[in-house]
């Protein structure tokens, strides 16, 4: 596959996941009224959400990119520096 095509393939799913993500926001109701949405169908959503982040994981990974990449600010201290620390010599008893 090429940039180009695998590029719109994942703009098509993270528009695809935003939408039903907002038709499920939007669907569900107030804590203690009946949901809109049958069981079959709330099965099929989930379903999809896996079908969609399965392959968004496949083309990352064919992409070379890391599957668990998380925003950072540019700011931000890089972790993991390792500051050393001595103890001072001990002194002799007098």
């Amino acid at each position: 596959m090429t940039d180009q095509a695998i590029s719109k393939e994942q703009r098509i799913l993270r528009v695809l996941r935003t939408v039903l993500g907002n038709i499920v926001k939007d669907a569900t109701p107030q804590p203690g009224m009946p949901h809109p949405f049958q069981e079959s169908t709330v099965h099929s959503i989930r379903d999809l959400f896996g079908l969609i982040a399965e392959r968004e994981a496949e083309l990352a990974k064919e992409a070379g990119r890391v599957l668990n990449e998380k925003p950072y600010y540019t700011d931000q201290p890089k972790p993991g520096t390792i500051v050393k620390l001595h103890r001072p010599p001990k002194k002799k008893p007098d």
